[in-house]
């Protein structure tokens, strides 16, 4: 089965970061901006609880998955700057 291909978590972070420490702060004297800069920030992160639950579920399903960075490839191929990740079973050590 082919990977699926997902934001690198990276991504989120980035964003988050961004908003957190500099968007907020630009926008704390006007009370609607701060309103929706902050209902932007919980947006992104439900997102990013939801991708989590997602690649859970792959790693359940033994389903692979592609961290991408962009969207970008070459030569048909994925940007190198991408990680797959392949599901593996439990050993016994590691389920208790």
């Amino acid at each position: 089965m082919k990977p699926i291909p997902l934001p690198s978590h990276v991504h989120y972070e980035l964003l988050l970061q961004l908003l957190e420490r500099k968007t907020i702060i630009a926008v704390e004297k006007n009370p609607a901006l701060r309103e929706q800069v902050q209902q932007l920030i919980i947006s992104l992160r439900k997102a990013l609880a939801q991708q989590k639950q997602l690649e859970a579920t792959c790693n359940q399903t033994y389903t692979p998955i592609e961290y991408r960075w962009s969207l970008n490839s070459v030569n048909g191929q994925p940007e190198t700057a991408s990680e797959v990740i392949t599901p593996r079973p439990l050993s016994s050590e590691q389920e208790s």
